[in-house]
């Protein structure tokens, strides 16, 4: 569902699993029209009896510091402990333990099941926090590092090679994506240039989104998709954006990892920095990948009349010729096409004359005068 709003007329891809459904609806709030295409999906490990014993053994050997990556890998330690009858355990060696989340979400979570994260321990990513352990000073201390379901085990490398005892659990793994056929249809507009913009909010999905490019011999395709500065390709996070940057992409990525900051990111870069735009007698008109925007309102397009459009957009009310526009249609052959575009784009736009005739030069747009001279 879309409607008006700043992101009107722009379609973006979310990759997203956990909270993916929010961010499209927040998106489709702000007037996107939003294909949730989950690239991958958070399951259990396959090993769980590995995970009771992994908590059997820490219940049996407490650790002096515990490292809690994810908010959904720490309440599924929980919920697996549980299950394992070790939850009072875990919770009472967590409760004599330093603390040591991941970010708000994480920091929350610690908090909702009746335990307190150590002061001063503030960052977004587990390499900030690893940073701040060893300035505090980990030398035969015992660490317990809960692993994100991507993990990046230097982390574990940087603490061991501080002087720390370390071990790391596994809790959550990534999964194949839950609606492949979403994830092909995804891959296919972002090729064919339909998209304005692609959202990531974990490493797994951006790596899943690549991978299942490569397997479909789309990767080179979809990496030009992305390199274009007409496609905004958005991360969450330093996290999140790694896998894109090892590949040679420079995501768009918000000063602070909050989804919050990300969509206000997203929607200056949409709807104020890159979308084209004029000023017509009629109200603003903004062109966007799926179509346009005219005073507000999104109005889809197909190709042809895009194209034309954008010519036009680019004159800024001066004329453009009957051949300059048949150049933009492709495979079109004579001026008949041409003006058989334009009257379709005239009735998609709902104001035909918007869309102007000057008789044996071309057409123009209305727009003010003030405007069309400069």
């Amino acid at each position: 569902m879309s409607g008006s709003g700043p992101l009107s007329g722009c379609t973006v891809v979310v990759t997203a699993y956990g909270g993916g459904a929010e961010l499209a609806e927040t998106l489709s709030w702000r007037g996107a029209t939003v294909l949730h295409a989950p690239t991958t999906q958070l399951m259990e490990v396959a090993d769980g009896a590995a995970l009771v014993e992994t908590t059997t053994r820490m219940v049996a050997n407490p650790p002096d510091d515990v490292v809690l990556t994810t908010a959904t890998g720490f309440r599924s330690w929980l919920a697996a402990a549980g299950s394992a009858g070790l939850a009072a355990d875990l919770l009472a060696v967590l409760d004599q333990a330093r603390l040591v989340p991941r970010g708000p979400k994480t920091r929350a979570a610690v908090r909702a099941a009746g335990l307190v994260p150590a002061p001063g321990a503030s960052s977004d990513t587990t390499s900030g926090l690893v940073r701040w352990m060893t300035a505090q000073g980990v030398t035969g201390r015992k660490i317990v590092v809960q692993l994100p379901a991507k993990p990046d085990l230097s982390s574990l490398d940087d603490l061991r090679a501080a002087g720390a005892s370390v071990r790391g659990v596994e809790v959550n793994r990534f999964g194949p994506a839950p609606d492949p056929q979403a994830v092909d249809r995804a891959i296919g507009q972002l090729c064919a240039s339909a998209v304005d913009a692609v959202v990531h909010t974990s490493a797994g999905a951006a790596q899943a989104l690549l991978d299942a490019a490569a397997l479909s011999d789309r990767l080179p395709r979809l990496l030009v998709a992305l390199r274009s500065p007409r496609v905004v390709n958005a991360c969450v996070g330093p996290s999140a954006a790694a896998p894109l940057q090892a590949v040679g992409l420079n995501p768009l990525v918000p000063d602070r990892p909050r989804l919050g900051v990300l969509v206000r990111a997203l929607v200056e870069r949409l709807a104020y920095d890159r979308a084209p735009s004029l000023d017509t007698q009629f109200g603003p008109l903004v062109l966007r990948r799926g179509g346009v925007t005219l005073d507000g309102v999104a109005v889809p397009l197909g190709p042809g009349p895009r194209a034309v459009l954008a010519s036009l957009m680019a004159a800024r009310g001066n004329v453009v010729s009957r051949p300059e526009l048949l150049a933009v249609l492709p495979g079109a052959e004579d001026a008949h096409t041409v003006e058989v575009t334009v009257n379709r784009l005239r009735r998609a736009l709902g104001r035909p004359e918007l869309v102007r005739t000057v008789v044996r030069r071309g057409y123009r747009l209305a727009v003010p005068e003030v405007a069309a001279r400069a």
